[in-house]
């Protein structure tokens, strides 16, 4: 899957950069086209490595929620929500939410079963398909996608709970990054393997995640994996060097992979184990 996603990131160099201006009575609609025609070819064929939708990878879960959220544009996100629970599985008051912003070739199904150690202590774990991906509905589109987790993220601020933390991988970090300036208070975040742009694939600089990061980046955790074949260790190294100057902890792992890539079942286990203590306890690497 790794040289598939490779030849798609030189696919979308292979296209000039037109942009498309959809507009309704002068709004600017979120299922804008901002990276040229190329754009809805490219998640077309993201998402189409994601597959199908599939419950019965929920089986086991017995705190799985089937959760939906409504845009402004009244489009229809679906997803799963693990509810919190205490060690031994009961019912429980939640401490804080996890928001988990998945890579574009995964859906919300294959990777919730593995977010359990954050509920079982105490958390709200949320993840949604993209727009357009699995059971979402609308068009697959970067603008719109980005739109639709500031939305998301002023819904989970609004609801009161007292920690907030997001865990971002790959293209997830790209739409968290790009919205960053609309995201209220968080405590604690996770990218990880996030590229440092997007304009040396045709889109408008605006969409590079380097030009989001904020000024104080000491509540954040980077991973690099050296061994990224899909988001290669040079593709985020300006957005990794970046936030370092601004107090953002980097683990830079030899064996890591892409997220839920790697090689070894080990090695992503260790992964996630560095993703949990660094949420649940503020531990750093």
């Amino acid at each position: 899957m790794a040289s598939q996603f490779l030849i798609l990131f030189t696919f979308i160099t292979m296209f000039p950069s037109l942009t498309s201006a959809e507009q309704e009575d002068g709004y600017m609609k979120p299922e804008q086209i901002v990276c040229g025609l190329k754009e809805p070819f490219i998640f077309w064929l993201w998402s189409s490595l994601a597959g199908s939708p599939n419950a019965d990878r929920l089986a086991g879960l017995r705190n799985v929620e089937d959760i939906s959220f409504e845009t402004k544009d009244n489009r229809v996100l679906r997803g799963y929500k693990l509810k919190a629970t205490g060690s031994e599985g009961q019912a429980s008051l939640p401490k804080g939410y996890l928001l988990v912003l998945q890579g574009n070739a995964i859906l919300a199904d294959q990777i919730i079963d593995e977010f359990t150690h954050i509920s079982s202590a105490g958390f709200d774990v949320y993840i949604y398909d993209f727009r357009g991906y699995g059971r979402s509905e609308g068009k697959r589109r970067l603008k719109a996608i980005i739109s639709d987790y500031v939305e998301i993220l002023a819904a989970l601020h609004s609801s009161d709970y007292e920690q907030q933390f997001v865990y971002a991988m790959s293209f997830g970090g790209i739409a968290f990054l790009d919205g960053f300036e609309m995201h209220g208070k968080l405590d604690r975040i996770i990218v990880d393997s996030t590229p440092s742009r997007l304009s040396d694939y045709g889109c408008p600089s605006e969409y590079d995640p380097v030009n989001h990061l904020p000024e104080d980046c000491s509540h954040f955790l980077y991973i690099v994996g050296q061994n990224d074949r899909v988001v290669s260790p040079s593709m985020s190294l300006e957005l990794v060097e970046t936030a370092r100057k601004r107090s953002a902890v980097i683990l830079s792992d030899e064996e890591f992979g892409h997220p839920f890539m790697d090689y070894d079942r080990s090695v992503h286990r260790r992964r996630m184990k560095v993703i949990e203590k660094y949420l649940l306890y503020n531990e750093n690497p």
